[in-house]
């Protein structure tokens, strides 16, 4: 059985705890900030014997800009890029892509443990991938499009997942 309240003291102990999210879909559901700046779900869904590790990531007005100045060839070869870069990490990707202009509008990665493999060093291995899925396709956006020249701005992630 997963305890709630050993997962709640692990995510305490190392201070990346940002709140409890009341949500009817999970036995438990907590916000936290891994690393700093970074909002992701820790997610026990009901009925369920696994944690859900999610971080959902909108893509910033800018990058959206710089992939609407690309050719359809290269928007292609870049979602193609993005499927297999976010696949070498094992983790699950939903890409929100927006049908009339094939330009990526948003993605949600997710790794889950289950019951049997849960434990504190698994828990941070699953943090630290979804976190470096997320960092890739930040980097293959802005290898394929360019870089924004802002230094203040920052990938949309401030939501969680289950808005």
């Amino acid at each position: 059985m997963i305890e709630e309240e050993t997962i709640k003291n692990w995510i305490v102990d190392e201070g990346i705890f940002r709140e409890k999210k009341f949500d009817d879909n999970a036995d438990f559901h907590y916000i936290i900030e891994f690393p700093k700046d970074n909002i992701m779900d820790v997610v026990k869904p009901k009925g369920k014997d696994f944690i859900l590790i999610a971080c959902a990531t909108q893509v910033s007005p800018q990058h959206l800009d710089l992939m609407n100045n690309s050719t359809p060839k290269q928007r292609s070869d870049f979602l193609l890029d993005v499927n297999m870069g976010i696949n070498q990490f094992l983790v699950d990707c939903q890409l929100a892509i927006d049908q009339n202009t094939n330009l990526l509008q948003q993605y949600v990665i997710t790794y889950q443990i289950f019951e049997d493999g849960i434990s504190k060093n698994n828990l941070f291995d699953a943090l630290k991938r979804v976190f470096k899925s997320k960092i890739q396709c930040v980097w293959i956006i802005e290898r394929t499009f360019g870089t924004i020249n802002d230094t203040s701005v920052k990938p949309s992630n401030e939501n969680s997942m289950f808005i």
